[in-house]
């Protein structure tokens, strides 16, 4: 039903379609050849790559997936991605109109958190976000479990391998508690008791080293800080703000790490270069006038005329 709505719709400057969706994918496409209007294609995960790392294709075949994001992101007038490693990795395969525009958060909208207290009895560790395959949240679980009734690990949100986190939690006596979906001043006050927010990747998905999970930026919007369970991209920004440790996929490690913080607690008190970092580089405002200053060049460079 795509075509025919985008047919009967009012003719825009420019079609911009939203990828890993490969049957949008196709429909922009074809609606951009057919309204005769420059396409953007946004690439909003590291695919088909991620579906390799995750088994949904294999071989050494290009599947049929695969072939078909190809075909439309050469075709294509600008391709946008997320993170900066991303775009390299298009660039290597030959595509020349890439450029980035990350995900952010209205910086205004989040408050900056009073740093957690100097004096506390039980460390506490949290996680919001998916439970997928894509997190490897067991190395947290199996952490707070070596750490014991000195912590407490809250885990919100929801995902295809919650059901089995919840049982190895209950598997290992681990100190967890599992939450719900929180919306508005609920996920405020979560992070306001939280000692430390997680942002955890699997490190051996190698479309994860150019992959940066959304909730990071609003974790350094609100000040607290950060285990870091990532590589690559993710990694860098996490040390360029100034935004707390990272550390290897590890229990061990992470068990490690939270007991250090425990007993000094003062590494929890971060200063306000991580929401400085967001100002700069992931506030919404400032990102939207990126993607307009993208599709205005791309507007003039198909309105200059051909030598």
């Amino acid at each position: 039903m795509s075509i025919p709505v985008g047919l009967l719709s009012r003719r825009s400057d420019v079609l911009l379609v939203t990828a890993p969706s490969l049957p949008m994918l196709g429909a922009g496409y074809v609606l951009s050849r057919l309204r005769k209007v420059p396409l953007i294609v946004e690439m909003r995960d590291a695919w088909p790559d991620l579906a390799r790392d995750a088994r949904l294709v294999s071989g050494n075949v290009k599947s049929l997936a695969e072939r078909a994001v190809d075909f439309v992101q050469r075709r294509a007038d600008l391709v946008v991605t997320v993170t900066e490693g991303f775009a390299d990795t298009l660039r290597a395969r030959g595509l020349k109109n890439v450029a980035t525009i990350s995900n952010g958060v209205l910086l205004d909208s989040l408050p900056i958190l009073e740093p957690p207290a100097l004096e506390k009895p039980i460390f506490e560790a949290l996680y919001l976000g998916n439970h997928g395959k894509s997190q490897r949240l067991e190395v947290a679980i199996q952490a707070s479990a070596l750490v014991g009734d000195s912590m407490h690990l809250h885990m919100v949100g929801h995902g295809v391998q919650r059901p089995a986190l919840e049982r190895l939690a209950e598997e290992l006596d681990a100190p967890v508690t599992f939450h719900d979906s929180l919306h508005g001043h609920e996920v405020m006050e979560r992070y306001a008791a939280a000692d430390t927010c997680i942002v955890s990747l699997r490190d051996d998905w190698k479309s994860f080293e150019t992959t940066v999970p959304s909730k990071t930026y609003e974790v350094l919007a609100v000040g607290r800080h950060v285990t870091g369970i990532v590589l690559g991209e993710a990694a860098r920004i996490l040390e360029d703000a100034g935004a707390g440790h990272i550390v290897p996929s590890n229990p061990e490690t992470v068990a490690a790490l939270w007991r250090e913080l425990a007993a000094d607690r003062g590494q929890l008190v971060r200063t306000a270069d991580s929401r400085q970092w967001v100002k700069h580089h992931a506030d919404y405002p400032l990102l939207a006038a990126q993607y307009m200053d993208l599709m205005r060049d791309l507007l003039a460079s198909k309105a200059a005329p051909k030598r």
